[in-house]
C-alpha cells in the first residue's frame, strides 16, 4: 500500500462511488490523503460513503450526477472545485451491466450500458481534463474496464463493445493530453466480490461457484485489491505511466481452466 499522505492536498473523483469497488476506492483515496467528490444517480449510498469517509478524517462530497448528461458532469467538476477548490483526479468507474443473448438484447438495453460506460467515460473525462488544464499542473485519469474488451464475452455484447470503445478512448487521450500532463491508464478487475456484480453476473451459489471455478488463482478480487491498484495509478509513483493497463484477475482472462484437466495426464518432459 502506498504512504499514508501520497494524495495530501489533491482531489479526486470517483464515478459509481456510492457502493462495490467505487466506494472501496473513494475510502482508499481518503486514506492516503485525498480530498473525495463521489459521483453517483442515487443519492443514499454516495451519503453513505460520505459518512464513511469522515468518519475516519477524511473530507468527502457527494454529488448525484448521470455521467450520461453533459450538463450534470459539468455540475460534478464544478461541484468539486467549489468545494475542494480543483480536480487532480478522475476515476471513471461508473457502469451498467445486465446479462442478455444479443438477439434479444433491446435497443434501450443497449444505449442505457454503452451510454453509461462510454458516453460518461468520454463526459468524464473531457470535464476533468479541461479543470486540470486550467490548473496547469496535469492530473491523472483511470478508467475500469473489464477483459471481455479484448476476449469478447458471450451475454454482454453491450458492455463488452462499450469497454473496447472506453479501451480505445484511453489510449487515443493518452497521447493527446500527455504534453499536458494528464495520464490516462485502465485498471481490468477480474470477478469481484460485489453486491452489485453479483446480482447481475453470478446470481446464485451454483453460479458464483461456477465463476470462480474460471479463475485460476480460486477466487474473487475483493474490493480492496482494486482500490489499491486504482490509488497507485493514480499517484506519483506511476508519473511515468501512460495508456496502459493493468489486468487484476488472478488470471481469470487466460482461460486456463479449459485445459487443467488434460495437463494433469500429460507426460513430464
Amino acid at each position: 500500500m502506498l504512504a499514508e499522505r501520497t494524495f495530501d492536498g489533491r482531489v479526486a473523483l470517483v464515478t459509481g462511488g456510492g457502493t462495490g469497488m467505487g466506494r472501496a476506492m473513494a475510502v482508499e483515496f481518503a486514506r492516503l490523503g485525498a480530498a473525495v467528490v463521489v459521483a453517483g444517480r442515487r443519492p443514499e449510498p454516495l451519503a453513505e460513503t460520505v459518512d464513511l469517509v469522515q468518519q475516519s478524517g477524511g473530507r468527502a462530497l457527494a454529488q448525484p450526477t448521470d455521467v450520461r448528461q453533459p450538463d450534470q458532469v459539468d455540475a460534478l467538476v464544478a461541484a468539486a472545485v467549489g468545494e475542494f477548490g480543483r480536480v487532480d483526479v478522475l476515476v471513471n468507474n461508473a457502469a451498467g451491466n445486465f446479462v442478455a443473448r444479443a438477439e434479444d438484447l433491446s435497443p434501450n438495453g443497449w444505449r442505457a450500458v454503452v451510454s453509461i460506460v462510454l458516453d460518461g467515460g468520454f463526459l468524464c473525462s473531457r470535464a476533468a481534463a479541461r479543470q486540470m488544464i486550467a490548473q496547469g499542473e496535469g492530473g491523472a485519469i483511470l478508467s475500469v474496464l473489464a477483459s471481455y474488451a479484448w476476449t469478447g464475452g458471450p451475454g454482454t455484447a453491450h458492455s463488452a463493445a462499450a469497454k473496447a470503445g472506453l479501451l480505445a478512448l484511453t489510449r487515443t487521450l493518452a497521447v493527446e493530453w500527455a504534453p499536458r500532463g494528464i495520464r490516462i491508464n485502465t485498471i481490468t478487475p477480474g470477478p469481484t466480490d460485489t453486491e452489485g456484480a453479483g446480482q447481475a453476473l453470478w446470481p446464485t451459489p451454483e453460479d458464483r461457484e461456477r465463476i470462480e471455478a474460471t479463475v485460476p488463482l480460486g477466487r474473487l478480487a475483493t474490493v480492496e485489491e482494486v482500490a489499491w491498484w486504482t490509488t497507485a495509478l493514480c499517484s506519483p509513483y506511476a508519473d511515468y505511466v501512460t495508456g496502459a493497463n493493468l489486468t487484476i484477475d488472478g488470471g481469470h482472462w487466460l482461460e486456463q481452466e479449459g485445459y487443467l484437466p488434460a495437463l494433469e495426464h500429460a507426460p513430464k518432459r
